[in-house]
């Protein structure tokens, strides 16, 4: 972050906006000199003279020639989203202008950022902790309703704060702890053993919730994984074609034409779901077409929710009582869909629904019933908590860390069963408490954060 001399930090310039031809592009600068090295191509008012957060217009020159005209805007310290003297020059979206105008910044002193070097500035800065830098990612990749208010809560700080309550809990009992070493000849208790366990126990609990939020957490985050499973000419191919509104898969009359998995992804009540239409199951002795069977048994045993489809006119009752207990074996939830309700009889379909009520009766073909199904694939998706405000973990390093603290704090445990003595006592809590601060930034390493914001875009 310093300069090569070791002085002051560096004042970085990157592209904002995204590479391409454009309406407009935002280049951004921070650090000491963002503002007068701005100056020194800006003609219009004299920028080191203006107040923060406000706006100019004038030109960006090299010597006499104009690059471009250009809107200014001014952040000083700590005003700032670094925390950092910031400049954002807003101009013409022509990829010449915008690197002629990077160019002439680093001519002027200024060096190019790297990934994610400006929210790093503003973490090192104490603009927000790890896990707030972290949601900035994740919302500028949000592509879902779901997961845009994920990493917003994160972002606001909703995870970090029940995260530090807990870390200051323990670090209480911490001290206290540390406290009887200095006094181990006296015979002295500062921390009771009794509270020291209550604490640990409903720190579990609170920790074994947000663990147990990452299954969900992770599929906001990545979209749920949804196999289309039946056996050939079901309609799995038309299903997903009439939910993409697009011929995505081959349609034919002829079995097995689909060999292989198909796969896309579609917004259902602000969810992302990653469709994947699979080869029909069925014994074959095509070589071809049996490895698409067996890629789609492997599919269906690592997905979310399976959507179980049948042709109501080429199935009967033993054939799906079987195809049922199969699913049920496999532990993963499934929906029972019946398709081409346009041409069953109306005797099987009263069967069905006396067998099985929760079956959804489709036509993919005429694209009948298709809103119902969408309906009853939200509801397998449980996002109750997600939508009460509850805390979900997205970030798989953070539910590593969470799974760590947790075994640190049961270790605790086992040691006031077992009467350890206080140093191991305290080993135990401080390693509850490394993990914990891993989070939220409070313990980092040089490679851990250059592992997290190499990840960020050049401009954020």
């Amino acid at each position: 972050m310093l300069d090569s001399l070791g002085g002051k930090p560096d004042t970085i310039v990157a592209l904002a906006t995204p590479q391409g031809v454009g309406a407009i592009a935002v280049i951004r600068l921070s650090g000491p000199d963002a503002i007068p090295l701005a100056n020194q191509v800006f003609h219009g008012r004299n920028l080191t003279k203006q107040n923060s957060h406000t706006i100019h217009f004038g030109t960006i020159r090299d010597g006499n020639r104009i690059i471009d005209e250009v809107l200014v805007s001014i952040f000083k310290s700590p005003k700032s989203f670094t925390k950092e003297d910031a400049v954002e020059i807003s101009t013409h979206g022509s990829s010449y202008i915008v690197n002629s105008v990077i160019k002439l910044l680093i001519r002027k002193g200024a060096r190019p950022a790297k990934p994610g070097e400006f929210t790093l500035r503003a973490f090192l800065n104490g603009q927000f902790d790890l896990a707030q830098a972290e949601a900035v990612a994740d919302l500028i990749h949000s592509d879902s309703e779901a997961s845009h208010q994920a990493a917003l809560h994160q972002m606001r700080g909703g995870f970090s704060s029940e995260i530090k309550v807990l870390r200051e809990q323990l670090i209480h009992f911490a001290s206290m702890i540390e406290l009887e070493l200095d006094f181990t000849e006296e015979d002295v208790e500062f921390a009771s053993r009794p509270d020291l366990r209550i604490l640990v126990e409903r720190l579990l609990r609170v920790i074994e919730q947000l663990i147990g939020s990452f299954d969900l957490g992770n599929v906001i985050k990545n979209g749920v994984p949804t196999v289309i499973a039946g056996k050939p000419n079901a309609g799995k191919s038309t299903l997903l074609n009439a939910l993409l509104n697009e011929e995505k898969a081959i349609v034919s009359d002829i079995a097995g034409t689909t060999r292989d998995f198909i796969e896309d992804e579609i917004n259902i009540g602000g969810v992302i779901f990653r469709f994947i239409d699979t080869a029909g199951l069925r014994e074959t002795t095509d070589t071809i077409e049996a490895i698409g069977v067996s890629r789609t048994q492997e599919k269906m045993k690592t997905a979310s929710l399976i959507l179980y489809m049948f042709d109501l006119g080429d199935t009967d009752m033993v054939e799906i009582n079987r195809d049922i207990n199969k699913l049920e074996n496999l532990g993963v939830p499934f929906l029972k869909v019946a398709n081409k309700v346009d041409k069953a009889k109306t005797q099987f379909i009263s069967e069905l629904k006396d067998m099985f009520p929760d079956t959804i009766f489709i036509s993919a073909g005429n694209r009948e019933n298709l809103e119902g199904l969408k309906s009853r694939i939200l509801e397998l998706v449980n996002l109750d908590k997600f939508k009460t405000g509850n805390t979900v973990v997205t970030n798989i390093r953070h539910y590593d860390a969470l799974v760590n603290t947790r075994q640190s704090l049961l270790d605790v445990l086992e040691g006031l069963d077992n009467e350890v003595t206080n140093d191991f006592l305290a080993m135990d809590i401080r390693r509850s408490l490394h993990f914990l601060g891993e989070i939220t930034g409070e313990i980092t390493t040089d490679d851990l954060l250059a592992n997290i914001f190499s990840k960020f875009c050049i401009g954020k």
